[in-house]
């Protein structure tokens, strides 16, 4: 195991930059947000910690990258910025999502809510539903899983195409997994920048996606021509627990955080670390690091305490009941599902200290 740790005069400079301007402009935050950004650059700092590489398969190790600080994304030409007239997320689902429609319904919603408290300020819709069929993608069973996959470059055309006047970006969810390219085995997820487009999966954070019982496994395959995509008529749908809800959050916010110009971060342990297995996926955080939460709050210009108020309150939302995951239940108890957030607890409380020190 390897620690990642940067100087404190390193992570100053990342977070609030050497330009004047700049620093100026920190210097004008409200003092609680400039307090917990501070944190960043503490050596007993409890809230943002190192990043910490596993094995040599990790990202950073495995994809070396420039690192991006405040001031770098702060002046990229190229970053895709919301405006009045393009300020909206939308969401499109393809194939179902859930093993029935309320439960697929609710499992979308939820996630527009999250993203709604995530990208707080930006408007977050959802599109009509649509089959595979109606991309028109490639897709195939992996070698690997003997699991069907769609194409993810194929599907960003298709979002590209279908893109709303006012949006800011299109993202496209399914629980089919994807391949980029016959070469590679698969991807979690895939985005366009300069079209504002992405697609993500969630098929590989079902609990059982990896052991032998998988009921995804495609017992015979037969390709009888590259329209035929009765295939996908009962595509096999994981439960819906506590665990896949948080995976399939930090996804989308994370992919979504590269459609505004956040790259990969290397400066301390964040939502925007990139990830190669889903182990090190379940390492990173649902939080920001204060050099990213920088980045999206010049991106967006929210408060940053009523955007911790709006996440608590998503998660405290419909939590009453919880049980420890989704309970097995009758489809007639689909309608009053209640939301599966035992999983968030821990950020739940992470948030709440976050939000004394920018109240104290």
């Amino acid at each position: 195991m390897q620690t990642i740790r940067h100087s404190e005069q390193t992570l100053k400079t990342a977070l609030i930059s050497k330009s004047p301007v700049l620093v100026l402009q920190y210097e004008n935050l409200d003092a609680g947000e400039r307090r917990l950004m501070n944190e960043a650059f503490q050596p007993a700092n409890d809230l943002f910690g190192p990043i910490t590489l596993h094995s040599e398969s990790d990202w950073i190790t495995s994809h070396p990258e420039a690192p991006q600080d405040f001031e770098q994304f702060f002046n990229d030409s190229a970053r895709k910025k919301p405006s009045p007239e393009h300020c909206t997320i939308y969401i499109q689902s393809i194939g179902s999502l859930g093993n029935t429609r309320i439960i697929s319904e609710k499992y979308i919603r939820w996630l527009k809510g999250y993203c709604e408290a995530f990208f707080y300020g930006l408007t977050v819709k959802l599109l009509e539903p649509i089959p595979v069929s109606a991309t028109k993608c490639s897709f195939r069973v992996n070698d690997n899983t003997q699991n069907l996959q769609i194409h993810a470059g194929d599907i960003l055309k298709f979002l590209k195409k279908k893109k709303p006047g006012n949006a800011f970006c299109v993202v496209g969810i399914t629980m089919i997994d994807l391949y980029p390219r016959d070469s590679w085995n698969f991807v979690f997820g895939q985005a366009s920048l300069t079209d504002g487009v992405g697609i993500f999966s969630f098929a590989r954070y079902g609990s059982d996606f990896y052991s032998s019982h998988y009921g995804g496994k495609v017992k015979k395959f037969r390709k009888t021509s590259s329209s035929d995509y009765s295939v996908f008529d009962n595509y096999y749908i994981p439960e819906i627990t506590s665990i896949l809800l948080l995976r399939s959050c930090k996804t989308l916010t994370h992919e979504i955080g590269h459609i505004f110009g956040l790259r990969h971060c290397q400066w301390l342990s964040c939502l925007m670390q990139g990830s190669n297995h889903l182990e090190e996926a379940d390492c990173r955080p649902l939080n920001l690091c204060p050099i990213c939460l920088r980045k999206l709050q010049c991106a967006i210009g929210f408060s940053i305490v009523e955007r911790y108020k709006a996440l608590v309150s998503w998660i405290d939302d419909e939590s009453v009941a919880i049980a420890r995951e989704t309970p097995k239940h009758s489809h007639e108890d689909d309608e009053h599902l209640p939301k599966p957030v035992e999983a968030f607890k821990e950020w739940r409380e992470w948030i709440i200290k976050c939000l004394a020190i920018l109240q104290k």
